[in-house]
């Protein structure tokens, strides 16, 4: 049995639950439900969700108006504590959407605050986004969903970038070098048939630990 520790909205949880559904010995423990005993966790899942509040953010003069949606402090708060757990510890992290700028937040990194064309009805669930790829990049995906206002600016010490978008590039994809496994995406795996194996890696290390 391998614990998994996230924050996810209820609108989230129906996409998730098919890749969960395949494996059952994996017990999901939602922040958002209850406390978390992160010290008993195997992984973290850091999903989609509301724009960063303003002072967690590592950059100066934030204009209030670019922030697009309702901020959640106290999710902030856990899942930054929740990173800085999981990092210390090696433990396997996924990020999507808002994960890989949590991500990259909290290791010290800053956040284009808006961007046009990555939020437009039509992107959100269907993989028409090209994507260019680092060579080195192990999880590649021609096209790709897109369904966010902001994006990774500064990248944080460590992370190296695997993916671009082809027309505009921004970053879709990254990981932390140099540890066991830290991916954060900036697409929507869980909303799509083609990123199973994205998804397998990640629980593969999950249940091997």
């Amino acid at each position: 049995m391998a614990n998994l520790a996230t924050w996810m909205r209820p609108k989230d949880e129906k996409w998730f639950q098919p890749f969960f559904a395949k494996h059952p010995d994996i017990h999901v423990f939602d922040a958002r439900k209850g406390d978390v005993a992160l010290n008993q966790m195997d992984g973290l899942l850091l999903t989609g969700g509301f724009d960063i509040s303003p002072e967690f953010l590592r950059q100066e003069n934030v204009d209030p108006t670019l922030i697009h949606n309702d901020v959640n402090p106290v999710r902030d708060r856990w899942e930054f504590d929740a990173i800085s757990k999981s990092l210390a510890r090696g433990l396997p992290i996924l990020g999507i959407c808002r994960g890989i700028q949590a991500l990259n937040v909290a290791l010290g990194g800053t956040l284009k605050l808006d961007i046009p064309g990555h939020d437009l009805p039509e992107q959100k669930e269907n993989d028409i986004q090209p994507l260019r790829y680092d060579r080195n990049a192990t999880h590649r995906f021609e096209r790709v969903n897109s369904a966010h206002h902001q994006a990774v600016a500064r990248v944080a010490d460590g992370f190296e970038v695997d993916a671009w978008c082809a027309s505009d590039d921004i970053i879709e994809q990254m990981c932390l070098r140099n540890y066991p496994f830290a991916v954060a995406v900036q697409y929507h795996p869980e909303r799509g048939k083609i990123y199973d194996a994205l998804f397998e890696d990640f629980f593969a290390r999950l249940e091997t630990r």
